[in-house]
């Protein structure tokens, strides 16, 4: 399973406005013990978004929080090509969301406001519980949602806890911190198993070098095994080391 994050707007790569969707995402996702595959923060330009739809279409065990741009500006341009790529089909009038447009707006929701009900073929409604403008998904793994966090912040508690149905096996890891460079250990590293995430962090403190290095995986005794093979070597170089509570 690999969970994106797409950020559209033009406004955050400006610096007119600071993200806040996706520290609040990777929050939600580490409490059910989730964890994200890949983040893009990207401009309100349709080619570029198009490109991104298409990456993340193209791997099948992906999952897609996309936030912003589906307003009724032009540069509200998520609606249109999310159609193009994960449906192939022109947008269609969704005539809940029609209703529920023309409830809140009456005649002001012409010539402009209607269109937000033009959605994805087969696309289903996220609600809103600012006011009622709704987010949408597809195929129960695609999810569009507003820019103000105000409003899909809810949606993406929705998702988690009603519409993504997800069981997520206990990923185990092991974390060391040692006195000594990166370059002292490649060897070892390069013989871990590739199943096996492993992650190696240089520090530079009062001008010694220190490495904090993590394994981990879903096979606990595999990773016990694997860590075992750097302690023991710390121990014959006689390598100061300290063994981390692992996050």
């Amino acid at each position: 399973m690999h969970i994106y994050a797409v950020i559209i707007g033009t406004e955050i790569l400006n610096g007119r406005r600071k993200d806040k969707h996706f520290d609040f995402l990777l929050e939600r996702l580490l409490e059910k013990g989730l964890e994200m595959y890949a983040s893009f923060v990207i401009k309100d330009e349709k080619e570029l978004i198009e490109k991104v739809y298409e990456t993340i279409k193209n791997d099948p065990d992906s999952i897609l929080f996309s936030f912003g741009g589906i307003g009724s500006t032009p540069d509200d341009l998520t609606r249109e090509i999310a159609a193009k790529v994960f449906t192939d089909h022109p947008l269609e009038r969704n005539e809940i969301f029609f209703e529920a447009i023309v409830e809140k707006f009456g005649k002001d929701a012409y010539p402009h406001r209607i269109h937000m009900a033009d959605l994805p073929k087969g696309a289903k409604l996220l609600r809103n519980p600012i006011n009622n403008m709704s987010g949408f998904y597809l195929q129960e793994r695609f999810f569009f949602m507003p820019g103000f966090p105000q409003m899909s912040h809810p949606m993406v508690e929705d998702i988690l806890q009603n519409i993504l149905s997800i069981t997520q096996k206990t990923k185990h890891r092991r974390t060391f911190k040692a006195q000594t460079s990166e370059n002292e250990l490649i060897s070892l590293m390069q013989r871990t198993p590739h199943d096996i995430e492993l992650s190696s962090l240089p520090i530079l403190r009062e001008n010694k070098r220190e490495v904090e290095l993590s394994l981990a995986g879903y096979d606990e005794e595999k990773i016990d095994k694997e860590f075992r093979k750097y302690i023991e070597f710390l121990k014959q170089n006689k390598i100061e080391y300290e063994i981390l509570k692992s996050k």
